[in-house]
């Protein structure tokens, strides 16, 4: 028998047991598909999974791994791995994203994890062949189409990064959306670029005012082309613009690693190493959540709400299937 996994719908729940005449809509339900196991069960560190994405249609689902070759390519349908690319190119994996011509773009965080995890693995011996600080766009054969960013060289301009933590593409413009900065020792902005990747624009810097940050940790756009970006620690999604400008916060949502919006603006949203809050990206209300069996950091979904998730510390990538 499936294993159901409710989505409480938290606030009408809470209305309902302070005012028990209100009416309150049957939570929705998502159930794991645990014949989609991907990653060995016992996996070793290299299997620390960080980014997740798929395309539109869920027929292809990529996901980074902290190790050579980063990026993993597997079947939306049958969780088995097709493909390994990107080897050589990056320093530490982390952010993915796929876009609506089908191009894989991946993000290199570069900084690595903290020495007290013990997961570094093969982060030196990267950064010490010079790899680490750009975006890269990807065919879904591995082959580099744009790289932005100097390789290896941390900045703050135009033509460099510190940290970049994820990437997002306007499928009407073919506007790129980067975040850039892991940690308060690095960048702390919003970088914009044409399609053709010439520099357009950034935003933010470190602090935690409107319009400020502290580690962009991962970004998407809704259905009205605005920016929403997890400002995690700050403990708040931040929400512009695509020029910049900022139009309002959430802070109920807490300190968030991975955001993925569906076309008709359902939001699926990772709390730090633990559990997935599936809220409207249009206002920000908190729909429920999947509190079992997931302890995330990235997140994807395609055209269909299934969830597509990757766990660092539990090394795996798990799909959801909703009812």
């Amino acid at each position: 028998m499936r294993k159901l996994i409710r989505m409480t719908v938290a606030c009408a729940t809470l209305l309902a047991l302070v005012l028990p005449n209100i009416a309150v809509s049957q939570s929705v339900q998502y159930h794991r598909d645990e014949s989609w196991v991907p990653i060995p069960e016992v996996s070793p560190p290299y299997w620390e999974m960080n980014g997740a994405a798929v395309d539109r249609e869920g027929r292809r689902v990529y996901a980074t791994r902290r190790f050579d070759p980063p990026i993993v390519e597997i079947d939306g349908a049958t969780g088995k791995i097709l493909n390994e690319i990107g080897s050589g190119l990056l320093a530490w994996p982390h952010g993915i994203f796929v876009d609506h011509e089908g191009f894989i773009w991946a993000a290199d965080a570069t900084v690595g994890d903290p020495p007290s995890l013990g997961l570094m693995g093969p982060i030196p011996i990267a950064v010490k062949a010079g790899r680490g600080h750009q975006v890269f766009k990807l065919t879904p054969e591995g082959e580099v189409v744009m790289a932005l960013g100097t390789k290896g060289v941390a900045g703050n301009d135009s033509e460099h990064f510190n940290a970049p933590t994820a990437v997002v593409v306007d499928p009407v413009d073919g506007d790129i959306f980067i975040s850039d900065g892991h940690n308060d020792q690095t960048n702390a902005r919003i970088v914009k670029y044409s399609k053709d990747g010439k520099f357009i624009t950034s935003w933010g810097k470190l602090g935690s005012a409107p319009g400020e940050f502290n580690v962009p940790h991962a970004l998407a756009l809704d259905s009205q082309g605005r920016v929403l970006v997890a400002d995690r620690s700050n403990r708040r999604i931040q929400v512009f613009d695509q020029d910049g400008g900022f139009i309002t916060q959430w802070p109920q949502f807490g300190a968030i690693s991975g955001i993925a919006i569906t076309p008709d603006d359902m939001m699926f949203l990772t709390v730090l190493q633990g559990n997935i809050i599936i809220a409207n990206a249009k206002d920000g209300t908190i729909l429920g959540e999947i509190t079992q069996g997931i302890r995330a950091e990235g997140v994807a979904t395609d055209a269909y709400g299934n969830i597509y998730a990757s766990e660092v510390f539990d090394r795996s990538v798990k799909k959801f299937v909703r009812d």
